[in-house]
């Protein structure tokens, strides 16, 4: 009996809401107070990842630089292969010391630099909270045409994270 009310404590103590492969995220919008699209500063919401291949960077600011290398490679195999998938970066403004109003200014740029990719701000750590995802860091997450978690690295992207994810972006583009 004790094992069974162990293993039921534990099951309601698995939080759904984490990010998870396969499975869609929960629902989640920022916007307001929150945040939301750099561009035009509307509501940004989570139902927004279906239709299409999102791969999206959730990237404390003090970290921007820590996936770079993957963000060139990415262009990179975009251009060579004529692929179609979304881009879409999500900075955690709450992770950072650093002036709002200084990083929105240059997301305001970059927005008018790259004006294919969706950005996005998170004043409050809304996905760190919703989803789950690692704060302080630099998260990659890529979202099937379901919007369903296909890949997840929290950190520094290796050589074999880099080949997964272009073999899973390639793979989902060409189912449907």
């Amino acid at each position: 009996m004790k094992i069974k009310i162990i293993l039921v404590t534990l099951l309601l103590s698995i939080n759904v809401s984490a990010i998870s492969i396969g499975k869609v995220p929960q629902h989640t919008v920022i916007q307001g107070k929150d945040g939301g699209l750099v561009k035009g500063g509307k509501a940004w919401n989570s139902h927004m990842l279906k239709g299409n291949v999102f791969v999206m960077f959730y990237v404390d600011p003090d970290e921007k630089d820590v996936n770079e290398h993957y963000t060139q490679a990415l262009k990179k195999f975009k251009k060579e292969n004529n692929l179609h998938f979304q881009s879409i970066a999500i900075v955690n403004l709450a992770a950072t010391w650093k002036p709002n109003f200084i990083i929105e200014k240059i997301l305001a740029s970059k927005q008018k630099e790259f004006p294919d990719t969706i950005y996005v701000k998170d004043k409050n750590a809304v996905l760190v909270k919703a989803w789950e995802v690692k704060d302080d860091a630099s998260d990659i997450i890529i979202f099937d045409k379901n919007g369903k978690v296909i890949f997840y690295k929290a950190g520094a992207m290796n050589q074999n994270d880099i080949q997964k994810s272009f073999q899973l972006i390639k793979e989902n583009l060409a189912n449907g």
